[in-house]
């Protein structure tokens, strides 16, 4: 089972924001996208942010694993429509759900890409987590 089926089927309906972005905008995965669910990493964004926006023109970044470090004129191109379109506004995050597809975002867009869940730990957590321990 995926980490998002999971999170949305077990742990979401347990889970309360303790506080929420004003804005996030999500780059779906290949994988989520096969198995049918990017509705699901929605669920756990609308917990994240008061608005969650997937762009029109996502698709896939390309940056395949270690595709992106060698050849990164591959994701530059796969990502050219989405990254115009992401940087049409600003979000007040930038997420996806995967390491590679993060960095291949960050790379074509300029802004910092997020683990979806990160966000979803911050939105639920009550205290402040020192990232330095």
């Amino acid at each position: 089972m995926d980490a998002v089926e999971f999170c949305v089927r077990y742990l979401l309906s347990h889970l309360e924001a303790k506080r929420q972005l004003d804005s996030l905008v999500l780059h779906p995965t290949c994988s989520l996208t096969h198995l049918g669910l990017i509705d699901e990493m929605c669920a756990i964004a609308r917990v994240v942010a008061r608005d969650v926006t997937v762009p029109k023109h996502w698709g896939c970044c390309a940056y395949a694993g270690d595709r992106g470090m060698l050849h990164p004129e591959l994701t530059k191109s796969a990502t050219r429509a989405e990254a115009h379109e992401v940087n049409e506004r600003a979000y007040s995050a930038y997420a996806s759900i995967n390491r590679t597809c993060e960095q291949g975002m960050t790379e074509a867009t300029g802004q910092n890409y997020q683990n979806l869940f990160q966000l979803l730990d911050w939105a639920t957590r009550q205290e402040k987590v020192d990232a330095t321990a």
